[in-house]
């Protein structure tokens, strides 16, 4: 199944604030790389108790919305510009998620699973730091995966997504992580479902200079073309000139 390389549909922005660079230097730069489109897919989370804010508050969501819609209009002819969402899912907080996005016109809804309630604060399931992953180690890293996977089933059964991101990101950077055979088929589940509903996956190119692939690897790659999941290209960009990065690589994949 060949991947339409010709859209970065992953990218962020200053507004999340673990990103830099302005909506428009982002889209310039995937002007300057070829590209017929570009995507924007900043951060919504609802109810997290956590020491930063990585994600967007509602009135920042306004000023998004108001500039990605000015870029639009100015770069119409040169590029499409989209203006998506990174729904992180929160068992809790389903009706109020679902209640936000229905006041918007989202071009793509991105579906992932960023943090675990901790005792009434949250661990970040992705997180590079030891402070994250080692609390979640201690909790079981097979409990901690197969939860992430039900969640992310949860997720596509429940909220209004088109594409799930971040399949296998959880504990991405515990030097232990592993996937068990029980945890595979969670993550099959999770498949099976977004083959039902319709739900793309992506293909997330941050992957390569961590392990030499994107992210998922490829056995939820191959599962998903099994199951006729089409599968959608992201750079996940945190800064404009990762825009588009290592699409060539996959131009020519599997």
């Amino acid at each position: 199944m060949r991947i339409d390389t010709t859209v970065d549909g992953h990218v962020h922005t200053k507004l999340c604030k673990h990103a830099t660079g302005e909506m428009e230097e982002y889209v310039q730069a995937a002007v300057a790389k070829g590209l017929t489109g570009i995507i924007f897919l900043e951060h919504l989370e609802s109810g997290i108790s956590y020491f930063e804010s990585t994600w967007l508050s509602e009135a920042e969501f306004d000023l998004y919305f108001a500039e990605g819609l000015r870029l639009r209009q100015k770069y119409a002819g040169q590029i499409t510009v989209g203006l998506g969402v990174e729904v992180g899912y929160n068992p809790h907080k389903v009706a109020a998620i679902a209640d936000f996005l229905a006041r918007h016109v989202w071009d793509r809804v991105g579906l992932s699973c960023h943090f675990l309630e901790t005792s009434g604060d949250h661990l970040n399931l992705v997180s590079r730091r030891q402070s994250n992953w080692g609390p979640l180690g201690e909790l079981g890293m097979d409990k901690v995966v197969a939860i992430y996977f039900q969640r992310l089933r949860q997720a596509v059964e429940e909220l209004p997504g088109t594409v799930v991101c971040h399949l296998d990101a959880v504990l991405r950077h515990h030097p232990d992580i592993r996937f068990t055979a029980e945890n595979r088929q969670l993550a099959l589940a999770v498949l099976n479902a977004m083959a039902e509903r319709g739900l793309a996956l992506e293909v997330n190119t941050s992957g390569f200079p961590h392990r030499g692939e994107p992210y998922p690897d490829s056995f939820f790659r191959d599962e998903a073309v099994r199951r006729g999941i089409q599968l959608v290209p992201g750079s996940d960009a945190h800064q404009p000139r990762d825009v588009g990065r290592y699409f060539e690589r996959l131009a020519t994949w599997p």
